[in-house]
């Protein structure tokens, strides 16, 4: 199915910005990289992109009678552009602690929008699968749950085959890591953001046009491999610059399984929340069973593509669920004129 009009202006201004953006903020990335600076904000900003494109093609394509959620909207633009500053600030002043000092600006963004998202009247917010309440909210916390077992299984079976089950007998053994899980909880609030920036562009807006354009398999592999790509700065500067090129396919790899999950859980539960808690969930869980400085300066070996290939196929099988043989186009139209 061909897109309409009004959907490749979206598309043009959505892949302008979502990909258009890492290009550009890459390139500054990479000159304070090699000038020896931290770069870890650049990856926090890194996931606003998505959503503010999302919110910039529909504010310029909605017309002057249409509602949307322009409070929330405007204040996750303007949360995009202080990230955007702060990433300049940290070039400009490479010597102040910007691993702390860069938490803020999603702290206060997240409180911020919020609130925001709260003022929007309840139908504008259920147009834009922006509701946070509704009847769907049990089934969609199980499919979190279900993320969240699956993700225990496939770090279970990582353990085994690595021979790291005794660190991860220790770990799970300890108090203080139950501890930590619980704030995580809390923690969301606060930062929650960062990961609805990518959810947004992903799975309500890119998923449902490439699955109108090329089928809902292929739409949704084909996201899998442009959501891996997407992430190209952060591997070459960020998550393994010794050993990038691995590193990409390694992304491509695990952004095609979460893509494949990620939305068989919004599929089936229409509720955009349910992938913004899965990738918080995965991204602080790789915080709490590998610590922080996991993240970064990764050192992969051509094994590595192969054992992520193993060990998410867990989630790739996923594919040949029901909600992928379902016929859900419709879903495009509803991007376009928010009904």
């Amino acid at each position: 199915m061909k897109f309409s009009s009004k959907e490749v202006k979206q598309l043009k201004i959505f892949v302008l910005t979502a990909f258009g953006l890492p290009i550009l903020m890459g390139i500054l990335m990479g000159y304070s990289y090699f000038k020896g600076n931290d770069v870890s904000i650049f990856a926090n900003a890194h996931m606003y992109y998505p959503a503010a494109g999302v919110m910039l093609a529909l504010l310029v394509t909605g017309g002057k009678d249409q509602k949307l959620p322009k409070k929330f909207y405007f204040g996750f633009l303007a949360a995009t552009v202080v990230m955007i500053a702060v990433c300049i600030a940290s070039v400009i002043m490479p010597d102040l602690y910007w691993v702390m000092l860069g938490q803020y600006p999603i702290i206060i963004a997240s409180i911020v929008c919020l609130i925001l998202l709260l003022l929007e009247k309840k139908e504008v917010r259920s147009c834009y699968r922006l509701k946070i309440t509704g009847r769907k909210n049990a089934r969609s916390a199980l499919y979190v749950l279900l993320f969240f077992a699956l993700y225990l299984l496939r770090l279970t079976i990582g353990s085994l085959l690595g021979g790291q089950m005794d660190e991860l007998i220790a770990l799970f053994t300890n108090p203080l890591t139950y501890s930590i899980m619980f704030t995580l909880i809390l923690n969301f609030f606060f930062s929650f953001t960062a990961f609805f920036g990518e959810e947004y562009g992903w799975r309500y807006f890119f998923q449902p046009l490439l699955q109108k354009r090329f089928g809902m398999r292929a739409g949704v592999l084909l996201l899998g491999i442009f959501w891996g790509l997407w992430h190209l700065p952060l591997n070459i500067f960020f998550y393994s610059p010794d050993t990038w090129l691995i590193s990409v396919l390694v992304q491509i790899v695990t952004c095609i399984s979460f893509s494949i999950f990620f939305g068989y859980g919004y599929l089936k539960t229409e509720n955009i929340w349910v992938p913004v808690i899965m990738h918080y969930i995965n991204n602080n869980m790789i915080a709490v069973v590998s610590g922080v400085e996991a993240m970064s300066d990764q050192v992969l070996k051509w094994s590595d593509v192969v054992f992520a290939v193993g060990l998410n196929l867990i989630f790739i099988v996923f594919i040949f669920s029901k909600a992928y043989n379902e016929k859900r186009q419709e879903v495009s139209s509803e991007i376009s004129s928010g009904v």
